[in-house]
């Protein structure tokens, strides 16, 4: 039995240690935002917040996510008003939107850490996101534009 606090909701999982973070979010815990993509921890579309920093769920054991927060795509707003979520719906970012929960994670990372990113700050936070689809030159505008979403929001 693990016990994790998943978007702030604590609930108790019938799960080995060692399974992966992503399938109790997937499959046990049926928060499908999160997705499988390399298993490798190379794709970037499994990231979720631990703590507040990125990760690679399929990759790491539910074991070591006992007793931290964990957010996924679905724990930034209910409704879609996250300031990186309206950067990506006013840009068009999206083209298959397979890859885009992880790339919007590691995007909230980021612009924590550094609310004013570069575009060498940006390319190397997500550097480990693949887009198939080569939207990156979208996904680096989003970014830029929700850090000042996120400024005029904290004003």
């Amino acid at each position: 039995m693990v016990s994790l606090t998943i978007n702030g909701k604590t609930q108790d999982f019938d799960v080995p240690d060692d399974m992966p973070l992503l399938w109790v979010i997937r499959d046990v815990a049926h928060l499908t935002g999160t997705k499988f993509g390399c298993g490798l921890a190379q794709c970037g579309a499994c990231t979720v917040h631990l703590d507040g920093a990125p990760l690679r769920a399929c990759v790491t054991p539910v074991g070591a996510a006992a007793g931290k927060a964990i957010t996924t795509i679905e724990g930034l707003s209910p409704d879609g008003t996250h300031p990186v979520q309206r950067a990506w719906a006013e840009l068009d970012v999206v083209q298959c939107g397979y890859c885009q929960s992880g790339q919007i994670m590691s995007a909230v990372a980021l612009i924590k850490a550094k609310p004013e990113p570069t575009d060498a700050d940006i390319d190397a936070a997500l550097s480990g996101n693949i887009c198939r689809c080569g939207t990156y030159p979208r996904i680096r505008a989003a970014v830029h534009r929700a850090a000042t979403l996120a400024k005029e929001t904290t004003r």
